[in-house]
């Protein structure tokens, strides 16, 4: 098996999971301080939806980019997610509540790339660039997107409209993160109107401006209005990134600078030249495509990018050559493994996933010595999970548990609950008369782990817990009595409250704390 660190040399060494990260500019004994990101004389990769996830950031880097941008992610997004550590892949990762990966980072980009949000608020904007600072270069305001998915939310090009809201949003940034803030926009119909909202958004103190020279209507193969750009560049002292130019000017490395001297800018931001072909960065020239696209494959296994934006990203690359049989195949493809197979990488993707494995098995190892040296010996522990389907519709182990304390008038059930940094799964334990009981399986949701801790309680007690297999359920019994009581009464005109088995003795007390990380 190929060593890890061979096959990806420019891996920088992970960051310890309990380790906070440094803000720009603090110091430590033996540790060099950072300087924040310039935006002059720069080579930068645009923000692409689908196209500027972590793999295709981390190539231009490899060929030459100097700044990469991620994809516009929406603030209310971003807001639901929970930052977290993937100690497998070593990487950040801002999950969804469905699991789903918005945003992956690591080491390696973190002091140069910008993290592009889309929002139409200030204080949502604020809220996710404090959720990401630590981890990012620079926060960059989304001002330019003319698709509808951006403009309907009032984000976006329509954002040029309402000049008022750009400075709310850009000043409650600058104010509130330690991180330079950008953003990006699109020309207006007349070069002085466009001129004079650049010179209210330099007032914010952004620290750069990317232009798209193209107003909001016209697409990629209308000219690009390099002059308008130059006007800007005049006007104001910030640095002004240019953009725009890969249908016009940018079809080799050296057309970047003929693109820069046209419009007078700081620097260029590339988009769908890089998308074509990243290696577009390279100053000896361009990789064969073939070896671009090995190489993005690389990265896409190596981090684990869903293999959807994998399959996407490699169809732009392949553009007129999709209809041959190697297009075909990966048209056709509807895993990673397939996809690598395509490109005669099967062996690669084998060995990677044998390499994850590992690695999971051993922070496994990790993790179960770090829960037996901090285990309650006086807990009670059964190998137990919670399948709904061995139970009636709407009753559950922790009703019957509740039921039965108050029957036994003891307190009602505490539960706490703890997540496992690995693998992002639950453990709960119950307190039921000062004794502690739990499940030894974990579980993937608080609610899941919560109702298996109620088993082992029920089962130790010798309690009955509510199964189908039980035989008759009297709190079903119990509901029925009192849904016919309520039906009656309705009948008879009376208002009356809710039943009662929508009030107290039938809900599932569960602790309103936040859920604790298991500790590393």
């Amino acid at each position: 098996m190929t060593p890890w660190k061979s096959r990806f040399p420019r891996r920088s060494p992970p960051r310890g999971a309990a380790a906070e990260p440094r803000r720009e500019g603090s110091t430590a004994i033996g540790m060099t301080v950072n300087p924040p990101l310039c935006f002059r004389g720069k080579k930068i990769l645009a923000p692409m939806v689908r196209v500027g996830t972590l793999p295709m950031r981390l190539l231009a880097l490899d060929y030459g980019a100097d700044i990469v941008y991620c994809e516009e992610l929406i603030d209310i997004k971003m807001l639901q997610c929970k930052r977290v550590i993937n100690e497998v892949l070593e990487t950040v990762d801002f999950v969804a509540p469905n699991e789903r990966v918005v945003f992956r980072t690591c080491e390696r980009e973190r002091q140069r790339v910008v993290f592009q949000m889309g929002s139409a608020d200030a204080e949502r904007a604020l809220a996710v660039a404090k959720l990401v600072e630590s981890d990012v270069a620079g926060i960059d305001i989304n001002m330019g997107c003319p698709k509808e998915y951006s403009t309907k939310g009032g984000m976006g090009a329509a954002l040029l409209s309402d000049p008022d809201k750009i400075e709310s949003i850009l000043t409650a940034l600058v104010k509130g993160v330690c991180k330079p803030v950008t953003c990006k926009i699109r020309i207006l119909p007349s070069v002085e109107d466009t001129v004079n909202l650049v010179k209210r958004i330099e007032k914010t103190g952004i620290a750069a401006i990317a232009v798209h020279g193209r107003n909001k209507e016209e697409r990629p193969q209308h000219p690009v209005h390099c002059d308008v750009i130059k006007a800007i560049c005049e006007a104001v002292s910030i640095p002004v990134i240019a953009n725009g130019g890969s249908h016009d000017f940018i079809k080799e490395y050296m057309d970047i600078e003929t693109f820069q001297k046209a419009t007078a800018a700081s620097s260029v931001m590339i988009a769908r030249a890089a998308m074509w072909n990243p290696s577009i960065f390279r100053k000896e020239g361009f990789f064969p495509l073939k070896d671009v696209m090995q190489d993005y494959l690389k990265y896409a296994v190596r981090y684990d990018n869903h293999y959807t934006n994998t399959k996407y990203c490699l169809c732009q690359m392949l553009r007129e050559q999709l209809e041959t049989a190697q297009g075909k195949k990966l048209h056709a493809a509807q895993s990673t493994q397939e996809i690598c197979e395509v490109f005669e990488m099967g062996d690669f993707y084998e060995e990677t996933r044998a390499i994850f494995e590992a690695k999971k098995m051993s922070l496994e190892t990790e993790t179960q010595d770090e829960d037996d040296q901090v285990d309650d010996p006086d807990v009670i522990k059964m190998a137990v999970r919670f399948d709904k389907r061995e139970y009636p519709p709407q009753i559950t182990p922790k009703m019957y548990l509740l039921e039965w304390c108050r029957k036994e008038k003891h307190p009602q059930p505490v539960y706490e609950t703890f997540q496992r940094p690995l693998d992002r799964l639950f453990c709960s334990v119950v307190t039921v008369a000062e004794q502690k009981y739990r499940s030894t399986l974990w579980d993937k949701s608080k609610k899941l782990a919560e109702q298996a801790a109620a088993i082992v309680c029920l089962r130790t007690l010798g309690v009955p817990e509510g199964k189908l297999c039980e035989g008759e359920n009297h709190l079903i019994n119990k509901r029925k009595r009192e849904d016919q009581e309520h039906l009656n009464n309705k009948d008879r005109g009376e208002d009356l409250a809710e039943p009662s088995h929508k009030k107290a003795n039938f809900i599932e007390e569960t602790s309103d704390r936040n859920v604790p990380k298991m500790p590393r």
